[in-house]
């Protein structure tokens, strides 16, 4: 199950996935938009791919990234769930104050 926390746990991630959602990348492409170095870029791209948010092909000397749909969906997914349980886990802690209300 990928991580979504680690994967967009960083501006310069969230702003590659933002660059994906409109379509493929070469990895050119994705260092051009950043003021960081290659290798720092590289380095984001490997917590995507890691967390399997993205994937990589290969087209001769080329690396071209896109969404993995279906991944990011699923942690969106697990994502909200967490949120969720977090808000009940809230909620019910309220009610239960003020059901005892103050003394």
């Amino acid at each position: 199950m990928p991580d979504i926390y680690r994967a967009l746990g960083d501006p310069t991630r969230r702003k590659i996935l933002l660059m994906l959602k409109s379509g493929d990348k070469t990895q050119k492409e994705i260092v051009a938009a950043f003021n960081i170095s290659q290798p720092a870029v590289k380095k984001h791209l490997k917590v995507l791919l890691d967390e399997q948010i993205i994937k990589e092909q290969i087209h001769g000397k080329y690396r071209i990234y896109h969404l993995d749909l279906h991944m990011l969906q699923t942690a969106y997914q697990e994502m909200l769930h967490d949120i969720g349980d977090l808000l009940d886990h809230k909620l019910h802690s309220l009610k239960d104050y003020m059901e005892k209300g103050e003394d």
